[in-house]
């Protein structure tokens, strides 16, 4: 039985003969699978309609002679007049076999797409999971950095209330060493002497007393009440300290700068007046601050 040549064999499986020639020519004529893997892989390029620029004629870049062509030409159709013509079966026949193989060749085509693309999915998730473990060491990084930081002022900020512990323990072992007693200790109250009783609206008053020292009662906002005593000559600066300091031990520490009020006659006082003595600022022998 006669076979099809390979450009006849395409042509029947309906690819263009322009199209068919091209892909003989570009295979080299290695045979119709050649072509025919040439053809389903520029299918969709955009030139693949186009002629060659080269005839097929050409040999080694010279083209042929008109002995040449003419002996081509007669070769070509002695060929043709020598072939045996194909029966109707015979050429449906071997139309079948060109038809599973380019059934086949999709398949494998297929397949190959198929893989590549289920490569790319792998290539792609690999590099979702490397950004999302590069993303997890960063968040990582920022929050042990954070906790860090914390660590860092809550030292800080604890040393700070150790240093004023430790000047308000100084301020108490001074006045306790100065007056006799524990600070905490209250003084005995000094019963006021009896003064001589006028006799008549000429006599003098009796003299002012001097105080040594001042009970101050502090209101805190929740209600409670701070009493310490302290010098006369002792600055203002020195009770807002200890309001400070067993402020922030009772209530945790945290809240807003001490405000010292006076209940009556109703006064702020301001940072001028820390520096000022109690004494000078009329809170002796006690008062009451808010």
């Amino acid at each position: 039985m006669a076979e099809l040549t390979a450009l006849e064999s395409l042509i029947e499986m309906g690819f263009p003969r322009g199209r068919a020639e091209k892909a003989l020519a570009l295979t080299g004529n290695q045979g119709i699978e050649a072509a025919m893997d040439w053809l389903m892989e520029h299918e969709d390029d955009p030139d693949v309609d186009e002629p060659l620029e080269t005839p097929l004629g050409h040999i080694l870049g010279r083209e042929p002679t008109s002995s040449e062509q003419g002996g081509l030409e007669g070769s070509g159709s002695a060929a043709g007049e020598g072939k045996p013509a194909l029966s109707e079966e015979e050429r449906q026949e071997q139309t079948k076999r060109m038809l599973e193989l380019v059934a086949q060749k999709q398949r494998e085509r297929e397949e190959r797409e198929e893989r590549e693309a289920l490569e790319r999915e792998r290539q792609r998730r690999r590099q979702g999971q490397e950004l999302s473990a590069a993303r997890q060491r960063l968040q990582e990084d920022e929050m042990r950095r954070a906790a860090e930081e914390r660590r860092r002022e809550k030292a800080e900020e604890l040393a700070a209330r150790q240093r004023v512990r430790e000047k308000i323990e100084r301020d108490k072992a001074e006045r306790a060493k100065k007056y006799g007693g524990s600070v905490g200790s209250q003084p005995p109250p000094v019963a006021p002497e009896p003064g001589p009783v006028p006799s008549s609206p000429s006599q003098e008053p009796p003299t002012k007393r001097e105080y040594d020292q001042c009970r101050i009662q502090v209101r805190l906002p929740d209600g409670t009440s701070l009493t310490q005593t302290f010098r006369a000559r002792e600055q203002l600066a020195a009770v807002r300290l200890y309001v400070e300091l067993h402020r922030g031990e009772e209530l945790g520490g945290g809240q807003d700068p001490v405000q010292l009020l006076s209940g009556f006659p109703r006064r702020a006082f301001s940072e001028a007046d820390m520096e000022r003595p109690l004494q000078e600022l009329g809170l002796v022998p006690s008062a009451v601050l808010i």
